[in-house]
């Protein structure tokens, strides 16, 4: 019995240290997950570097404290050992450390979470997908078709629809064995010896119809050419050399954002859905003061294409085609401005945005009527205030057809909506309703603001929420609107080999415009006015910086449609224009020319050669020499009696021919359709008739 009492104590002394090794263990345990958890806290709570660090660091110098207190007590893992009568309030102590560590580790998950979402804004990953296009009346149907033939990529080996993945189709499929690839520097170029049969296939973006269908030449391209290979590869966002990440600049700091509106009947921007240049609205702000300027770029300003060889001018919109980094540095180039931010959003976004808000208060200018979002149906929205849905307010953003100044109206536009949208922010009281705000648009939404720079803006919001100086209550923010000021004008286009309509923004405004938003950035010294006069009679109205009057335009001397002319009176309008002539002939009246009708005479090199008749007859193989080379657009030549479409701006150029800006030579992203983009080789019999007329009614 004794033998066996003792085994019993010994065994019982086995057992309790067992036990006070696992409590030991456990307690350790806790205390490691304790530790780790307010360590993940503290780290999340500094990754919030947008609250206030006096209450930020109050809440960690709490958590430290208790943290601190855990590890200072003495002997932990002697609590376990106590006698019974010490285990209920050992209890209670290890109650108050898992609520602790249930605390800590709740902070952790939502705040990373939050982060994690936020970061979805910046998407660093998309789906890129390019497509062997080829014309639809051509007999290939897969890429083993092509057997002596050229192909056409892209010269810019960073493009990876144009030159990347091209390369690895050519590769896979060995086109280059058989067939000549050929490289050029523009998609417009592409296109162009597409059509004319110079070379047979393309390798293009796979959303090339969405792209340039718009562009009246190509309005039927959905038709008229067929994708009979596509591949697509799932990479690191684009970026240039000089890169497109966020530039890590204080938020507290003026800055400035580029907006680009994506027209895409498909939800999200999980694929390279590419900014159309059909929006783009350029913004500066200042935090100190709640200050900002806006500025709607037009579509069709003739500007210099950052990202093409020899940087030569063409519609801005155009620029969209080679990526968010080729937009960029062309906006950035040519108003003089360093671009911090940039956000690509898809108009289903915007719908969905205005939804969520509860719909926006607007003062509509007209009735206006467009497509939905779906292009399945008509909305319309009536003049006056206005209560929109998401609908009713991208009828607004996207219409131009029925404005009196197409683009230029409807950047106004975009502006309302824009500043009703941040007025209607100011009720969103709920964090709960902001995340859910947050996560409508964020699909819709790709930027290179990062989740600091992005939680940063709580700050702004708070001032803006409270801001009691905008100049009407209803404001939140005192928005400088600007103007670009411009002429329109028919210029040939060296790329498409097509005369366009182009906005030819008039340097003057730009300089202004430039001027207002390096003062908004604290860049230059803002100029006080002293005195000014008014009257009681006239009411108040904002200036829109921009606008001018200006006393002149910057309208380019274009080489006109010699056809049909004397030599005498060929040579007279040469000379007017600065234009070298030599001739292939002695008499006669002009057949043909060298250059094409509505080149930029700056841009001609040499003389531009006429070809003479030597009587008043045109033989068949003369007429279509003629009528191959020196066609002028009917559309230009009636524009040339069009008045400008600007009020404000003095037009003193000869042959620049001013047109309205809603008669644009692309198509709406609202469905309709212009007709002012025109090849130069349509409409041949008329202008052999022209130049007939021309000839009789000069011998007679």
């Amino acid at each position: 019995m004794k033998k066996n009492k003792k085994e019993e104590i010994k065994e019982e002394g086995k057992n309790s240290k067992i036990k006070q090794f696992k409590s030991r263990f456990a307690a350790l345990f806790l205390a490691i997950l304790i530790t780790i958890t307010c360590a993940s806290s503290i780290y999340s709570l500094y990754l919030l570097t947008s609250i206030s660090s006096y209450l930020k660091y109050i809440i960690i110098a709490i958590l430290v404290i208790v943290l601190l207190w855990f590890i200072l007590l003495k002997k932990v893992h002697k609590r376990f050992s106590n006698k019974a009568k010490k285990v209920y309030k050992n209890k209670g102590l290890i109650i108050f450390e898992v609520i602790y560590l249930i605390l800590t580790l709740a902070i952790t998950v939502v705040i990373l979470y939050a982060y994690s979402f936020l970061g979805s804004f910046n998407k660093s990953y998309v789906t890129y997908s390019s497509s062997l296009v080829v014309m639809s009346n051509s007999n290939f149907e897969k890429p083993k078709d092509f057997k002596n033939n050229t192909i056409a990529i892209l010269n810019d080996k960073t493009s990876p629809e144009g030159y990347i993945i091209p390369k690895e189709v050519i590769k896979e499929f060995k086109l280059d064995s058989y067939n000549i690839i050929k490289k050029y520097d523009s998609y417009q170029e592409m296109l162009a010896d597409l059509y004319s049969g110079d070379i047979d296939g393309i390798f293009i973006s796979s959303n090339y119809v969405d792209t340039y269908s718009s562009n009246a030449a190509y309005e039927d391209i959905e038709s008229e050419t067929k994708a009979i290979y596509t591949k697509s590869k799932k990479m690191a966002k684009k970026v240039t050399s000089i890169g497109r990440k966020s530039r890590g600049k204080d938020i507290t700091k003026p800055f400035t954002v580029l907006l680009m509106g994506v027209d895409s009947v498909d939800e999200g921007l999980d694929k390279n859905t590419v900014a159309n240049g059909d929006s783009i609205i350029l913004i500066t702000f200042n935090p100190k003061t709640l200050n900002a300027t806006a500025l709607s770029i037009p579509r069709d300003s003739y500007v210099p294409i950052a990202c093409w060889t020899g940087k030569p001018e063409n519609k801005i919109t155009h620029s969209a085609a080679y990526g968010t980094d080729c937009m960029i540095n062309t906006v950035e180039n040519y108003f003089d401005v360093d671009i911090d931010y940039y956000a690509k959003i898809n108009f289903k976004g915007l719908v969905h945005l205005v939804d969520k808000l509860g719909g926006i208060d607007v003062e509509v200018p007209q009735h206006l009527c467009t497509d939905d979002s779906n292009r399945t149906s008509e909305v319309c929205i009536n003049a006056g205030m206005q209560h929109l849905n998401g609908e009713g307010a991208l009828v607004l953003s996207r219409n131009r057809k029925q404005l009196k100044r197409g683009d230029l109206d409807r950047g106004q536009n975009q502006q309302l909506v824009i500043k009703a949208i941040m007025n209607k922010l100011r009720n969103v009281k709920s964090a709960s309703k902001f995340l859910d705000i947050l996560n409508t648009v964020s699909n819709n939404i790709d930027t290179n603001f990062t989740q600091s720079e992005i939680l940063s803006l709580y700050d702004i919001m708070k001032d803006i929420v409270s801001n009691d100086v905008a100049e009407d209550e209803s404001d939140l923010v005192n928005i400088q609107a600007l103007y670009l000021q411009g002429d329109g004008e028919m210029i040939y286009d060296e790329r498409s080999r097509m005369v366009l309509w182009d906005y030819v923004p008039n340097k003057d405004s730009r300089d202004d415009i430039v001027d207002a938003m390096k003062v908004n950035l604290g860049k230059k010294s803002h100029e006080d006015i002293t005195d000014f006069s008014f009257s009681v009679n006239d009411p108040y109205e904002k200036e829109i910086i921009g606008l001018g009057p200006y006393k002149t335009n910057y309208l380019y001397d274009l080489v006109p449609n010699f056809v049909g002319l004397s030599k005498n009176d060929a040579i007279s309008r040469a000379n007017r224009l600065g234009i070298n002539v030599s001739f292939k002939g002695n008499t006669g009246y002009v057949l043909s020319q060298s250059a094409p009708v509505s080149k930029r005479v700056d841009l001609l090199k040499g003389a531009v050669t006429l070809v003479l008749s030597n009587s008043g007859s045109q033989s068949a193989s003369q007429k279509e020499n003629a009528s191959s080379s020196t066609t002028k657009p009917k559309e230009a030549e009636d524009n040339d009696e069009k008045t400008n479409p600007n009020p404000n701006s003095n037009s003193n150029s000869t042959s620049g021919s001013k047109t309205d800006p809603s008669k644009t030579s692309e198509n709406n992203s609202d469905g309709t359709s212009d007709s002012s983009n025109v090849s130069p080789n349509t409409n041949t019999e008329n202008t052999e008739n022209e130049a007939k007329k021309n000839i009789i009614t000069q011998e007679e």
